[in-house]
């Protein structure tokens, strides 16, 4: 799938979304993406839908893959919340409030509620791409496609915004510092976790 065939849709990487998780994608071109939190529904007409059980790194994963499409414009908050974590209360609270500079989720009632793999520019970009339609309890599918095919814009006027993940510092291993050998010059450092050829 190549950009020309999304017609004027914003999209940062081919294929998207650049980051795995627990959704399903439909139509990319949609206005709309749907959480669903701890509820399995599926909601068809929208560009991507699916669970969030946690407060952090879930909310972490729908952050980046939202800005990552420019087309989205509207992020519906349904289904019924992960108890303890309350991701729902958690993304309203994000979106919201921001972060303060410890990554902290600023009015969050979740348990662990701290970004940690997101620039705050990709926070502020989350708060002015989107606006959070707030559906938490709601179950009924019909009414949530409803929903999803009322709300309709135009793409956010700026350029997609990739977030990459951070990276383990690059090391390399000198003969005798591994712990074990694979074999054919390949190492490991077991405390590391990492495999790779004797320097």
């Amino acid at each position: 799938m190549t950009e020309e065939n999304f017609r004027g849709s914003r999209l940062y990487t081919d294929p998207w979304p650049p980051l795995r998780g627990d959704y399903q994608v439909g139509d990319p071109r949609s206005a709309v993406a749907v959480v669903t939190l701890a509820s399995p529904l599926l909601i068809k007409g929208c560009a991507i839908f699916g669970q969030c059980v946690t407060e952090n790194l879930g909310l972490e994963k729908i952050v980046a893959n939202v800005i990552s499409n420019c087309n989205i414009r509207f992020l519906i908050v349904c289904g019924l919340e992960s108890k303890g974590h309350l991701p729902g209360n958690t993304l309203l609270a994000l979106h919201k409030n921001g972060i303060d500079p410890q990554g902290r989720i600023v009015g969050s009632k979740g348990a662990i509620p701290f970004i940690q793999n997101l620039p705050p520019e990709a926070i502020s970009r989350f708060q002015e791409q989107v606006e959070l339609i707030d559906c938490i309890g709601l179950l009924d599918v019909e009414e949530i496609e409803a929903l999803v095919a009322r709300h309709k814009r135009e793409p956010f006027s700026e350029e997609p915004f990739l977030v990459f993940k951070r990276k383990a510092p690059i090391r390399a291993i000198a003969t005798g510092d591994a712990d074990l050998t694979l074999g054919a010059g390949v190492v490991m450092d077991a405390s590391a976790w990492l495999v790779m050829e004797e320097v």
